[in-house]
């Protein structure tokens, strides 16, 4: 599939430019708000031309800027998202958001070091954005750093215990690092926060699996068939539990009366 990033204006563009070479400022917002609308609406690769004629009736428009960026960033084109944000921050050098978004398409872009350096300084903005200190973490992850990222995860989890994201995502990690214990421990503290949540019943039956505790693994893969049956996970589920029952030992009977015809 082709996608058309609109890099450079269009013929109807130009003859409108011509037309009216001065718009106000109004004029130059209202495209920036159309635009606007039609990024929320995902249709993104409509949005970029309205903000590159916004921008072009008013050059320091930070905010046709930023949604260009973003709408760069919807399309997967995240160079031209960064270089984009990257302008953006000559017209607002201490906006949290801005860095967030950087630090978010450098890690889409496969670059972890300079998305570590934007979320931090995003952080040191707004330090109640949580949702740049999970990515922050992950970054942390994709460079090697599991310890600085538990740490991480640990400190949201203490400053905001009802924060999901991070004890799914500490859990994760500690599975990743064969921690089954541990991260079993994640998601008990998952379930106290949000009983219903039957991912986490299926995270603890994973867990009870590996460490070869398998009356406690089937126990907590029924009660996740149980909660979700229509999950795209259950047949998974129950393929695992078929093969657990079928690998127990089979109990032995036995008779108090060593040789009944002797009796």
């Amino acid at each position: 599939m082709t996608i058309t990033l609109y890099n450079k204006p269009n013929r109807n563009m130009l003859s409108e430019m011509s037309a009216k070479p001065e718009l106000s400022e109004d004029e130059s917002y209202k495209l920036c708000v159309k635009a606007d609308a039609l990024r929320l609406a995902n249709m993104f690769q409509e949005s970029v031309p309205k903000y590159l004629r916004s921008i072009f009736y008013k050059r320091d428009n930070a905010d046709a800027y930023y949604g260009l960026a973003i709408s760069y960033k919807g399309l997967q084109n995240y160079d031209k998202a960064i270089e984009t944000l990257e302008k953006v921050l000559s017209y607002k050098i201490d906006d949290f958001a801005i860095y967030y978004e950087l630090g978010i398409c450098h890690l889409m872009n496969g670059s972890p070091c300079p998305a570590i350096k934007c979320l931090i300084r995003s952080i040191q903005l707004n330090p109640d954005n949580l949702n740049a200190q999970v990515q922050l973490a992950l970054a942390h992850e994709l460079v090697g750093e599991q310890e600085m990222a538990l740490m991480i995860y640990q400190r949201i989890i203490e400053v905001a215990p009802d924060f999901l994201k991070a004890y799914k995502h500490k859990a994760a990690l500690l599975m990743s690092l064969d921690e089954y214990k541990d991260a079993s421990t994640v998601f008990n503290q998952i379930l106290k926060v949000k009983p219903t949540y039957a991912k986490a019943l299926l995270g603890i039956g994973i867990c009870f699996d590996k460490l070869k505790r398998s009356v406690d693994a089937m126990r907590y893969y029924k009660k996740f068939i149980l909660n979700k049956p229509e999950s795209s996970h259950t047949p998974f589920v129950e393929n695992r539990l078929f093969d657990l029952k079928k690998s127990r030992p089979k109990n032995k009977t036995f008779s108090l009366v060593s040789n009944p015809i002797n009796v």
